[in-house]
Formats: C-alpha cells, structure tokens, sequence
C-alpha cells in the first residue's frame, strides 16, 4: 500500500502508512508503544529518531526511520547533535524526535534536556510518562504519584513525595511548544502533534502512559486508565506556547479521583483518608492550573 495514502476516520486523514510496525518485544497493552505508533504516522518518513534506555528500547528498535540509541542521559543531547549535523548538510526538512522515559526525562535526563531547551534546540522531545522506571524493575522515578507503591518504596513506606511537575518546568524557560496528551484522546493528541511538526525551536510532549506491569492493572484497560486520568483531573490536558499562554482541556465528563485510584494495584494499600487527601491535593492543582489558563475548553 502506499505510504502517501490516507484514510478518514473522526475528521482526520489518518497516513496508512507504519513506521513503527509490529514485531516487537513491548508488555501487552504498553501505552508507550501506541503513543510512538501514533507519532511516527503524522511526523514521518521524514524523521530520525533517539532514545536513551527506556523500555522503548523494546520497541523502538523496531521502528522503519533512522533511529539513535544514546545514554540514559544523554537523550536531549543526542537530539541536538543529530539536529546539528543535519543542518550542515543543509537538511531543514527532517523532524528530530527525542523519545524517552520519564526517569530519563524527570531525573537522569533534566540536565541536557534543561540545557536544550535553554537554547532552544529546534527538535520535538516527547516523553511517555509511565511514572516509573518500570524496564528495571518497576523503581520510583519522580514522575512516580505520592502514596504509590513500587520496588524501591516498598510498604509500608509508599513514595512520600509529590510527582514533580515537568510542564512546569519545561514552560518556565519559555519554550515555543510545551504540551501533555493522552492515548485515549486521539483527536486531541495528533492535533498537537501536527501543531508541532509545522513549528521550530524546542517542543516538548509529556505523553502519560499507563503500564500493566507497574501500575498493576488488566492488559486490556491501558487506554481506559489513559481516560480516567484525564477525567479525574488527575492528569490535565494542556497548551503552553511560550511559557505564557496556558490552554486547558477539562473534561466533559468527571469521574471521582476515587474510580482512577481504585483501578490501580499500586494503590491498593491505601484507607479512605489517603484517597480523601489525594483528592483534596487534585482539586488544589486543578484550582492553581486553572487561574494560570487564558483558554479553557471542553473535551
């Protein structure tokens, strides 16, 4: 089949084309891999690729573009050298896509990405947020919610601290693009995607991934735990362009922070007072998220 062809499906020509094809080693219902599927249609063929360890190593390696695998660290830093090299040869064209975990984005990585951003590289660098470094062992990252239990906090000594706020981080040096999307928001996500590839300079994607294996839940339900994030407000659906102009999605729907804790194995441990506090601390980010928007929609 042709690689220039499309099909019409919910308002948009969706490529036919696959450059992240089957055949590889990823969990059952990884929402990581979808999540880079999904990118690669509407960014490609004309993009390379870097990732530093991650189980996108995984899958990955399975993709039909140029790919560079890096260090841990150094995922950000490998974009900017690959976007270097290609703008001595002139090549303008090709998109330099940056796709790591988030202990490779909130921890390890946050220098070099820091620095990127600083200056405002000219590549898109997307992080798949399965809040944990689940390809080791399923260890706490900062991206890890508080109150979760994982290898490296185990009970009864549940991780203490808040999940750090990256799209906050990445507006505060005030590059042209900071976004989150969702697997279970299709539309929303290859809008953004599409938003990004026509734009220069450093945009950045925080891309929640729920993970069967970390989060301990059913294979089958990766895009519904993706939903239920966003509707519980656990996870926010947001714009920033510049670090200054704020666009938040609410959802139509609201579910309790509740239903989306209880779907989880992680949070099995937890009383009815840590669930009221989680809820009390979604709805203060909401209310602080909120006052910073100058767009609000509905999804």
């Amino acid at each position: 089949m042709e690689k220039t062809k499309t099909l019409k499906q919910f308002g948009l020509e969706i490529p036919v084309a696959e450059y992240a094809p089957p055949g590889h080693t990823a969990c059952a219902g990884c929402a990581g891999a979808a999540l880079l599927r999904q990118m690669l249609k509407y960014l490609g063929p004309k993009v390379v690729l870097t990732n530093p360890a991650s189980c996108s190593g995984y899958f990955g390696r399975a993709v039909e573009i140029p790919l560079c695998r890096c260090l841990f660290e150094a995922a950000a830093a490998s974009g900017t050298g690959i976007r270097a090299a290609l703008d001595v040869m002139g090549d303008t064209e090709t998109t330099v896509l940056v796709f790591a975990g988030d202990g490779g984005t909130y921890d390890i990585g946050i220098q070099a990405l820091s620095a990127a951003a600083e200056r405002n590289e000219d590549l898109i660098y997307a992080c798949y947020d399965n809040e944990g470094y689940m390809m080791t062992g399923m260890q706490r990252s900062s991206a890890t919610p508080e109150r979760a239990w994982s290898s490296t906090t185990p009970l009864p000594q549940a991780k203490k601290e808040r999940k750090k706020d990256i799209v906050g981080i990445m507006a505060a040096h005030r590059i042209p693009y900071v976004t989150t999307a969702s697997i279970a928001y299709p539309q929303d996500f290859v809008e953004k995607v599409l938003t990004a590839k026509t734009m220069k300079g450093m945009r950045f994607f925080n891309l929640l991934a729920p993970c069967p294996t970390g989060w301990r839940f059913d294979t089958r339900f990766s895009v519904k735990l993706a939903r239920m994030a966003v509707q519980s407000r656990v996870f926010a659906l947001v714009e920033v362009e510049d670090g200054i102009h704020w666009k938040v999605k609410q959802p139509k729907e609201r579910i309790p922070v509740r239903d989306y804790i209880k779907a989880q194995g992680r949070f099995s441990h937890l009383s009815d007072a840590d669930i009221g506090a989680i809820e009390k601390e979604v709805e203060e980010e909401w209310e602080i998220l909120l006052a910073k928007a100058s767009v609000v929609e509905e999804i």
